[in-house]
């Protein structure tokens, strides 16, 4: 009996997670996930792959206003406002638009990050399409609105780092938006639906990983190898290391932890990972 054990939605891109108990999910994802996103000032986006310490960034939503709190710096308060003129985003290369939040949260980013920053929001216009085996849509995600992980997978993970001789990594490694157990490691590689109450989820692709899954979320620093280097053997697939599953809005509606879910399962191993262990 597959069920919903975590919930997390992450407002600012590469920003720290907001566990949470219960939310919305909408044709974008969870409320507030991916809603802000930092860029430099060219309009590129920024990630942990190159400024780790957004994961020192604690974001909250609370109506319109947006709160971040970071080491060293203190909390700024955020007064969100769509209505301001659009600023051009960068986003794996594809261009979108952005609502700039101003030159306060700007500058208090650029202190956090020592480097010239910007902080915009995602416009009401926006549109914008997902690939994969189930289309749908995004804000600021890197791809699909809903990251699925099973926690059975993450404790298997911990065994075979542990059997290496390494330390145990925890979830907020790999920033799930929903997590699941009480069903079997890797359930998300074989699930086509996922039914949770009123919302409903379509298999997307494999969730490929990045240095991210290196970098403590609490202080932004790398510590590498783990776990790219035990998932390096034996999640392989292509297009890198697959951990978890990326999946499409297919209804809307609200959901929340202890949920049991009504999961249309695939024969097959969707995420193409192959299973040989790679030496």
């Amino acid at each position: 009996m597959t069920v919903i054990s975590e919930l997390y939605h992450y407002p600012v891109k590469s920003c720290a997670g907001v566990r949470v108990a219960a939310g919305f999910l909408g044709p974008a994802g969870l409320e507030h996930d991916r809603r802000f996103l930092v860029t430099d000032l060219a309009g590129t986006f920024r990630s942990q792959r190159r400024d780790p310490l957004l994961a020192t960034i604690q974001p909250a939503v609370h109506g319109d206003r947006l709160t971040l709190a970071a080491p060293r710096v203190g909390t700024i308060e955020v007064p969100v406002d769509v209505s301001v003129p659009r600023r051009p985003v960068t986003l794996h290369g594809t261009p979108f638009t952005g609502a700039d939040q101003g030159a306060e949260v700007a500058a208090w980013l650029s202190e956090v990050l020592g480097a010239p920053s910007r902080l915009v929001c995602v416009p009401p216009e926006h549109q914008r399409v997902t690939d994969g085996r189930t289309p749908g849509t995004s804000s600021y995600a890197d791809s699909c609105p809903v990251h699925v992980l099973s926690a059975a997978a993450v404790r298997e993970l911990n065994d075979r780092i542990a059997a290496r001789g390494g330390k145990p990594v925890p979830m907020s490694r790999f920033r799930p938006n929903i997590v699941v157990d009480d069903c079997p490691a890797h359930e998300e590689d074989h699930a086509l639906r996922i039914t949770a109450g009123g919302a409903e989820l379509g298999y997307a692709k494999a969730a490929i990983r990045c240095v991210i899954t290196m970098t403590d979320q609490r202080t932004g620093a790398r510590s590498g190898p783990e776990p790219l280097r035990t998932l390096a053997s034996y999640r392989r697939a292509d297009g890198g290391v697959a951990f978890g599953a990326k999946y499409a809005v297919l209804r809307p509606g609200p959901i929340a932890t202890g949920a049991v879910l009504a999961v249309e399962r695939s024969a097959v191993d969707l995420s193409g990972v192959d299973a040989v262990p790679v030496s």
